[in-house]
């Protein structure tokens, strides 16, 4: 199944059954603060959407994506040779990197599985990339660790998970940008962003209404969703 991001500028052919990417990937990649000449690596990248959707957004950037399904690897790499990306796929897992991934990037984005223990699907590719299987904090601690320090690390997960997310992370450099449906709606989306090694505090930001009560996109949201436009997480420091 072929589908189209940031109004077309980016193709995706994805697996028929099994997880799919979609607004959270786009959300995902237009939260990474990066720059042209720097390295990127993304943990659990699945078919390359986030990835594919980051390099599109920011010329110049060296992204590398880790996935463990060999079969989603390939569907990747003919995705970044479909969209003439330079993006670089691996198949690994991501507690085991190979050697050569086993160093810092200024960058470091995921969509980790953050369904807790129980809440799996019949698809057995579904489950294993939506299921943690108790492992949420490994995913922040590990992608943390793969930072250059002054870097970012940047997740979306589930706003019930934050609790435990934050746990894991340090007491500083950490902002929130909650993704509320509509307006007066829980959000059900965070994106979660830590400047590795900063002093700043902790910063909850206002976050992002993704839709108007007819259901339509908000302008904000079509801006992100549709022209590439950025989320801006944390400031860089004066």
């Amino acid at each position: 199944m072929s589908e189209t991001f940031l109004d077309g500028r980016v193709r995706v052919t994805q697996p028929e059954t099994g997880f799919r990417s979609g607004l959270d990937a786009v959300m995902l990649a237009a939260s990474v603060p990066g720059k042209s000449g720097e390295s990127a690596l993304e943990l659990g990248a699945g078919a390359g959407t986030a990835s594919l959707c980051l390099a599109a957004r920011v010329g110049g950037v060296a992204v590398t994506g880790v996935e463990i399904d060999s079969g989603l690897v390939e569907l990747a790499r003919s995705n970044a040779a479909a969209n003439g990306s330079h993006c670089q796929f691996v198949a690994a897992d991501l507690f085991h990197l190979p050697l050569e991934l086993k160093r810092d990037f200024d960058q470091v984005f995921c969509n980790p599985p953050f369904h807790r223990a129980g809440q799996t699907s019949p698809d057995n590719a579904r489950s294993l990339a939506l299921s943690d299987d108790g492992k949420l904090s490994d995913w922040l601690k590990l992608g943390l660790q793969r930072t250059v320090s002054g870097g970012f690390f940047t997740a979306i997960l589930g706003a019930d998970r934050l609790a435990e997310a934050l746990s894991a992370l340090p007491l500083q450099g950490v902002s929130v940008l909650p993704l509320w449906p509509r307006l007066g709606e829980p959000a059900k989306r965070v994106i979660l962003q830590v400047r590795k090694a900063s002093r700043t505090p902790f910063a909850l930001l206002p976050g992002l209404v993704l839709h108007r009560q007819d259901g339509a996109w908000t302008p904000e949201a079509e801006a992100v969703l549709r022209r590439g436009a950025a989320l801006a997480l944390t400031k860089a420091p004066l």
